[in-house]
């Protein structure tokens, strides 16, 4: 992909990358909501849903259910309307062990705004509890991924996407991988569950509680039993201007880039600059409705499924295979985004990569849409760009796979 110096430089690709495998999940998952029409209201993403029930476990399964030891009220820093909040889960995994299924649990979907699974590796487990021990009460804060820095991938994190094993956004349900691949759980792993807690409708204070959890579908099977699982991400920046009809101080890139530093921190920023260089070559950022990215892919693989994530000005989303090539093939299309629907799409036949390919993902978004949305409209407008609220954007692609020969 990149140097390991500037993957250390970009560590903040990490929510990147957060925010969701967004139930990046290989096969059967519940039916979906269909797309709103181009012209429908836009009418929130509260939802009444109930949870749906788990498909039936197959030879060698068996459900373990986990989750937050206790009600946990959302208190967003920085004066901000977000908290991204760490739980450190110990599914006391014995054995060798695949997850080879997961299920997202909201307990209260008006205040959660997506989810993510991480496993911590034996060796990680004392660095985990660490961060848990240093902020008061359950967990800790944890803007950018998780803050642990993972000894199996060269100290990287969750940067790559390797410590992905699961997640939920709105519109998903179960994620069921295919018979015989699962991630793999070694004995002693410990998993991490980031929620994104978002207030916008309390204007950042301290909201209702929440005490959501994950039913996890284990495989307990050694190594050689399963195909092993990654995630792979790609991620795109966003430099999306104010429009015509709108005016405010935060329209200028600036600073909306400061107020940016003051609710999420330094890495945040780091987070803008990495992907403009990244994606751009640090060239100076082209303002506009539509941004893209390409990434190399670096090694032989089957891609099982893909999901896409953007917030609520997302409008449309692209992932493609070699682009403008006799090869191109389109992974996902969803040309009316819709922010309650972000469950994995199952490839048909699983997609092979190979080292040289190309890989991109493109997201439009539509700044009107602030006018007309009930959580933006309270809201100065600004020019938004990547960034861990709901109001501001991320453009992610995210895809399961297994390495070949």
């Amino acid at each position: 992909m990149i140097g390991r110096m500037r993957l250390r430089q970009l560590r903040p690709l990490a929510v990147v990358l957060a925010v969701l495998t967004l139930a990046a999940g290989c096969g059967k998952s519940a039916p979906q909501a269909a797309p709103a029409a181009a012209d429908a209201p836009y009418v929130g993403h509260h939802s009444t849903a109930t949870i749906p029930p788990p498909q039936p476990l197959r030879a060698g399964e068996r459900f373990e259910a986990v989750n937050q030891a206790r009600p946990y009220q959302p208190k967003p820093p920085h004066g901000g309307t977000d908290e991204y909040r760490c739980f450190l889960i110990d599914p006391h995994i014995a054995t060798p062990t695949f997850l080879t299924g997961s299920q997202f649990l909201p307990q209260n979907n008006d205040i959660v705004h997506h989810a993510i699974v991480y496993r911590v590796d034996p060796a990680d487990v004392a660095q985990a509890k660490a961060l848990d021990d240093h902020d008061p009460g359950d967990g800790w804060t944890c803007f950018g991924g998780t803050g642990v820095r993972s000894s199996a991938i060269s100290g990287l994190g969750d940067l790559t996407g390797g410590s992905w094993i699961g997640a939920w956004a709105p519109g998903a349900s179960e994620t069921l991988f295919t018979a015989n691949v699962g991630y793999p759980l070694a004995p002693g792993s410990q998993l991490v569950l980031q929620i994104h807690y978002n207030l916008l409708e309390t204007n950042g204070k301290a909201g209702p509680t929440d005490e959501s959890g994950v039913r996890l579908r284990l495989h307990d099977g050694g190594p050689g039993t399963l195909t092993p699982l990654n995630t792979l991400l790609v991620a795109a920046p966003i430099e999306l201007p104010c429009t015509s009809a709108e005016k405010g101080p935060l329209c200028d890139r600036t600073a909306a880039l400061a107020d940016l530093n003051a609710r999420f921190g330094a890495e945040a920023v780091g987070m803008v600059r990495g992907l403009n260089f990244l994606c751009n070559g640090g060239q100076a950022p082209t303002p506009g409705d539509t941004q893209h990215c390409d990434q190399k892919v670096t090694s032989n693989s089957l891609i099982y499924s893909v999901a896409g994530h953007m917030h609520l000005l997302g409008k449309a989303i692209k992932v493609e295979l070699n682009p403008g090539t006799p090869n191109a093939k389109v992974l996902l299309d969803l040309p009316q985004f819709n922010f309650d629907d972000q469950g994995a799409r199952p490839m048909a036949t699983p997609v092979a990569i190979k080292p040289g390919d190309t890989l991109r993902v493109t997201c439009t978004y539509d700044a009107s849409l602030r006018s007309k949305l009930p959580e933006l409209k309270p809201l100065q407008p600004r020019y938004v760009m990547w960034g861990d609220g709901t109001s501001d954007e991320m453009c992610l692609a995210i895809m399961a796979t297994a390495r070949t020969a």
